[in-house]
């Protein structure tokens, strides 16, 4: 963690929220046919690989038509999470009042429910920010991603559960929506979950019973190729979302924060957090698509209800407004984010080096160290 505070006086952050409210307002303004014509495209663009997708599957036996059919699924269901469900349900589309893309009614092709998503991710996370404690989206509740999350021996396992989540990725944020880690902690009664299970349940058949059970039959005696098929889309959809969100999120430069340093946070001051809280990704115009635009999730992350195909013209002023101030501008390509972000999770699943001290210290004088201890980042032993 770093001091926010530290990073710019009142003044200056006056100014730098001013010079970026300036960069939303000019893009809402000028927002119209051709933002609604680009959505078009793409959902007709990704309809296109679904219906190509399920049509091939019926050419199972032979394989190349069954690789096409899993590329053109996969492609499907990557564009319907990333670059129309995930930016519809931002609310980006709202103004349009075209019922199709209205945020609050629409739903994707994904175990995680429309509904709880908004309230985990449009709320939770994009209000909170990178701040420890608060942001649940800060280790998904499984994982260790800040020094500053207390360190216990679960967390040896670090790289083991980031790679499960990687696999069932929408299972990871289906399952995420519960809070498992507060019901746990007593913070959450079982009771108080009832909608979220309710809306859990729901659509966890519906996509078990489309991809594992109708498609499938639809295909006769190629059933067993067709589940193979989806499942493999549906596998290559979560590893490439995993990917995309957590170098967004985790590269080694981006920032956590503490409640008590974002208390009474000025909008210029959320617009900091914003940026020193994420990292882009660069990359050529089809990655960018294919990302939903989340490369640029710096801007995303100041502007959420702005039209994510907006993102790639603003990102040069974004980030000449990050050098004016002498602020960092995280972005890398694909490979080192993901390296960077590899060498974090397995790097923070080892105990502090104040831990092993106490350790050893602890051995030498006789006294044992209880199983329920967690350690914080200085390595002082704490009750879990």
């Amino acid at each position: 963690m770093t001091g926010l505070q530290d990073r710019l006086t009142p003044e200056q952050v006056e100014e730098f929220g001013r010079e970026l409210d300036e960069i939303r307002q000019r893009v809402v303004a000028d927002l119209g046919k051709e933002d609604v014509e680009y959505i078009n495209k793409i959902i007709k663009t990704q309809r296109g690989l679904e219906i190509a997708g399920r049509s091939l599957m019926y050419l199972g036996f032979f394989p190349p038509a069954w690789l096409a059919a899993v590329g053109a699924l996969s492609a499907s269901k990557i564009l319907d999470n990333m670059e129309i469900g995930h930016n519809v349900m931002h609310g980006q589309y709202d103004w349009t009042r075209i019922p199709e893309l209205n945020s609050k009614t629409f739903e994707w092709d994904t175990a995680a429910p429309g509904d709880n998503w908004r309230h985990s991710h449009n709320y939770l996370h994009h209000t909170h920010t990178n701040i420890v404690d608060k942001d649940r989206d800060v280790g998904y509740g499984i994982l260790r991603m800040d020094a500053d999350q207390p360190w216990h021996p679960y967390y040896l396992g670090n790289p083991v559960y980031a790679t499960l989540l990687a696999i069932f990725f929408q299972w990871g944020v289906w399952f995420h929506d519960l809070e498992v880690d507060r019901l746990i902690s007593g913070e959450l009664k079982w009771s108080e979950t009832q909608e979220v299970r309710k809306k859990m349940r729901a659509k966890a058949g519906k996509q078990i019973g489309k991809d594992y059970v109708l498609f499938p039959l639809l295909t006769g005696p190629l059933a067993p190729l067709t589940l193979a098929g989806n499942a493999t889309a549906n596998l290559i959809r979560n590893l490439w979302s995993f990917s995309i969100i957590f170098c967004g999120h985790f590269p080694a430069d981006v920032e956590t924060f503490t409640e008590e340093e974002t208390e009474n946070e000025t909008r210029g001051q959320w617009y900091l957090r914003q940026i020193l809280g994420s990292a882009n990704i660069s990359g050529g115009k089809l990655f960018h698509i294919m990302s939903g635009n989340l490369s640029h999730q710096i801007e995303h992350h100041l502007f959420p209800d702005i039209p994510a195909r907006r993102y790639p013209e603003i990102a040069h002023e974004v980030r000449a407004i990050c050098e004016k101030y002498d602020l960092p501008y995280h972005t890398g390509p694909l490979s080192r984010q993901l390296a960077s972000v590899a060498v974090k999770i397995c790097s923070l699943a080892l105990p502090p080096v104040g831990y092993l001290k106490s350790l050893v210290g602890r051995h030498k004088s006789g006294d044992a160290v209880p199983e329920s201890t967690t350690v914080d980042t200085q390595g002082q032993r704490v009750a879990a």
